[in-house]
């Protein structure tokens, strides 16, 4: 799998690095090209020596986060004999971690011409493999995790629910899913390139 190394220059890695920060402490309106020159010390105009946009700093951020999540998905994913629900763990723990930058990666349209390449399918690639290739079951545990990611970070739950029994009752259902697909050695649905 690619690295931030292979594919910024140490100049750019300092950049982003500086993004993300500014980022996670003022969110996706902060985070503008002069308020990123003033925490640099530089002036805006040079940040375009390295980034061509704002949008492709955004990407990197994006790319970064992917990468970070493929490393901890692979892991959650061999270290757990129920791994739907080591992932969907992982994955929450990562939102919380990261609110903005989840945000940032999930909870818009993606650009993905953008993006570094190869990482968001090093990032999905360990949930295919946990959903036991069904890419159907895949999706709907990405659509549940990240619908209760979402709402979490949102604050959009009453004060009084028990969000780690939601997320429990969610997960082990998904499992369960992914159990009767294997018993049952139905085809996966669709697992196929998409373009």
């Amino acid at each position: 799998m690619r690295t931030m190394e292979d594919w910024l220059s140490p100049r750019a890695r300092r950049i982003a690095l500086s993004a993300r920060e500014l980022l996670e402490e003022q969110g996706a309106d902060g985070l503008t090209m002069r308020n990123l020159a003033g925490r640099l010390g530089i002036k805006a105009p040079s940040l375009y020596k390295h980034f061509a946009s704002k949008e492709a700093i955004e990407a990197a951020l994006i790319s970064i986060g992917f990468e970070e999540q493929a490393a901890l998905f692979r892991a959650a994913l061999e270290t757990e004999a129920a791994p739907i629900v080591a992932m969907g763990e992982a994955f929450r723990s990562y939102a919380k971690r990261n609110p903005q930058l989840y945000r940032l990666m999930y909870d818009r349209a993606l650009n993905r011409a953008l993006l570094a390449e190869g990482l968001e399918a090093a990032a999905a690639a360990p949930s295919l493999e946990a959903a036991g290739a069904d890419l159907d079951l895949a999706r709907a545990a990405f659509a549940f995790a990240h619908g209760m990611t979402i709402l979490e970070l949102n604050g959009r739950f009453p004060a009084n629910a028990d969000l780690d029994a939601a997320w429990r009752r969610g997960l082990d259902m998904l499992q369960a899913a992914a159990r009767t697909r294997r018993t049952r050695g139905r085809p996966s649905s669709g697992l196929r390139a998409e373009g």
